[in-house]
């Protein structure tokens, strides 16, 4: 339906959504990027809607203060790789490269060049964790695929291909190993019941620790912006 805006210092941005399902008007802040959803029933008016979301203003900007900006790739400014933020600053190869706690890139498309490495870092070490959980099961996979996704660190088809946000290479190592193994285990149990679990816990060990990780810090990984 569009975006509106509810005045106010500063202005909220709002998305509409109609939903037939819907009985009653409802807002909702998304807990990753912290975009303000309003969605409403088939029969209600915009200007309805609206209103409501009005009426929740104070509501709203309490929920969206607890989202921290969003952090844009330069120089100067820290990315963490696997656990470790890294300073961003310029290097004399023509590749970037790690050393240390820094993170240097060949020229000034920053953003470009460490969006670019990452995913190829993401891809290396998930291609490696993936493979050592499969040989562990017994169970091949067809194929890994990266994305950005917002709702789900990976996921498993019934055809064998598994697919993973390349964000998971920002946290510790042993949040990505823990989601490899999540998403392998499902090559063996295409759901989450006891018997998936197990076989989660037989490849990867106490799984608890990791998975309280990405729920309460997982989301700080979609802060940073790579585009400018």
């Amino acid at each position: 339906m569009g975006q509106h805006m509810l005045p106010g210092n500063p202005p909220i941005p709002l998305i509409l959504r109609r939903s037939a399902r819907a009985r009653r008007i409802s807002l909702r802040v998304s807990s990753l990027d912290g975009r303000v959803t309003l969605t409403l029933p088939a029969r209600v008016a915009e200007d309805e809607a609206l209103a409501f979301a009005a009426e929740k203003e104070a509501w709203l900007r309490r929920n969206l203060s607890r989202h921290a900006a969003p952090e844009v790739i330069d120089l100067g400014t820290r990315l963490p790789v696997e656990g470790v933020p890294r300073l961003i600053c310029m290097g004399s190869t023509r590749r970037v490269r790690l050393d240390g706690d820094r993170l240097e890139v060949p020229d000034h498309r920053v953003g470009t060049r460490l969006a670019a490495w990452v995913r190829e870092l993401a891809r290396d070490r998930l291609t490696e964790a993936c493979d050592r959980h499969a040989r562990a099961l017994g169970r091949p996979y067809n194929r890994l695929t990266l994305r950005d996704t917002r709702s789900r660190w990976g996921s498993c088809t019934a055809d064998g291909a598994l697919m993973f946000s390349w964000r998971l290479v920002m946290a510790p190592p042993r949040i990505l190993d823990y989601v490899a193994a999540h998403e392998v285990a499902h090559l063996e149990e295409m759901n989450h019941s006891s018997a998936f679990w197990d076989v989660v816990t037989r490849l990867y060990g106490d799984h608890r620790p990791a998975r309280r990780w990405l729920k309460s810090e997982g989301t700080v990984l979609h802060r940073y912006r790579f585009d400018g």
